[in-house]
């Protein structure tokens, strides 16, 4: 029997992988606006707290608020129609998420990219797999604030101490902490087992079965 009632997802890196689409979308905006592109590594260690921080970090240093906000408006205009060009699931997990849904575990996704996308990936991939699937909404913190899981908290009527958060960065290791629960993350995402270490992790898995072993016991 499972210590935990229900298992909170990370989108991005956790279980689908998105770089190559999020990596267009920022390259597009950019070109549009006259500046240099980013290589996929680059975007690798910008994604996690967003799309506008993505965008602000690869946009130049120094680049003036206004410029931002365009540049922010081409990539949420270009990702709204390219979500879907190369993202796919990690391989494993949508077995994964049968397993621990006929192990009675419930299943949500908390994310910090925008929310149409959040629902509409998970609708697509994991269609009726999910409770609560929410992204980055005006009014709401993003993580590592705990805002968006105390939502599905809210809205599931389980509690912390049964719940786990498992994700693929450092702002997932955050925003578990913050949230007072337990976490799991998944070495296959975008950072390295090396850079998870260093930010504190110590409960970190290689492959989906490994998670299913840490979350059904």
């Amino acid at each position: 029997m499972s210590k935990y009632d229900l298992v909170i997802f990370d989108l991005d890196g956790t279980i689908l992988y998105t770089l190559e689409d999020l990596k267009n979308s920022l390259n597009y905006a950019l070109s549009r606006h006259g500046f240099a592109q980013r290589t996929l590594e680059e975007v690798r260690r910008f994604v996690g707290n967003g799309v506008r921080m993505l965008v602000q970090r690869g946009a130049p240093a120094g680049t003036d608020p206004a410029e931002l906000d365009r540049l922010y408006e081409t990539f949420h205009e270009h990702y709204h129609l390219h979500d879907l060009d190369t993202t796919r699931p990690y391989e494993g997990v949508p077995e994964l998420m049968d397993r621990l849904k006929a192990a009675g575990l419930r299943l949500a996704v908390v994310s910090n990219k925008v929310d149409f996308a959040v629902k509409d990936l998970c609708a697509r991939f994991y269609p009726g797999v999910f409770e609560a699937a929410l992204g980055e909404r005006p009014g709401v913190a993003k993580k590592p604030a705990p805002d968006l899981v105390n939502a599905v908290l809210a809205d599931t009527g389980i509690s912390r101490e049964k719940t786990v958060y498992v994700g693929d960065s450092e702002v997932d290791l955050q925003t578990a902490r913050n949230a007072g629960m337990d976490e799991v993350i998944v070495s296959w995402g975008f950072r390295t087992v090396e850079e998870l270490r260093e930010r504190g992790a110590t409960r970190i898995v290689d492959t989906p079965e490994a998670l299913y072993e840490e979350l059904v016991r």
